[in-house]
């Protein structure tokens, strides 16, 4: 698995992040992918489809990022960041209470452009 000064290395993956995607959007988009309208927004067409993105996730002590690359045939953590200890309590106060996995946003998310220069 990638840290990130490795995936800062890989500007291919770089350039293919989606920003935007959410762990809830992945799912209804690659799990039930033949069960959905577009909504005028995105649709995967064949199983050759793929999407890389971000995840946080606070299960941990420490919140952590995963970059994702996920298909119809399933997800594959391709790295693993520590959220810096100067948003950790960011996270923290966000989430209090509630471990899961949640999209990338906000402070996380720019800190995680600047330091990818995307």
């Amino acid at each position: 698995m990638m840290d990130l000064a490795e995936l800062k290395e890989n500007r291919e993956l770089v350039e293919a992040i989606d920003w935007d995607m959410s762990p809830e959007e992945a799912v209804r988009l690659y799990l039930e992918w033949g069960n959905n309208w577009s909504r005028g927004y995105r649709m995967v067409r064949s199983k050759e489809d793929e999407s890389y993105y971000f995840v946080l996730n606070t299960w941990e002590e420490v919140p952590v990022v995963y970059f994702i690359k996920r298909a119809s045939e399933g997800a594959v953590e391709l790295a693993r960041v520590e959220v810096p200890t100067h948003l950790r309590g960011m996270v923290n106060q966000r989430q209090p209470h509630r471990k899961g996995v949640y999209a990338v946003e906000d402070e996380v998310r720019a800190w995680l452009k600047q330091e990818l220069n995307a």
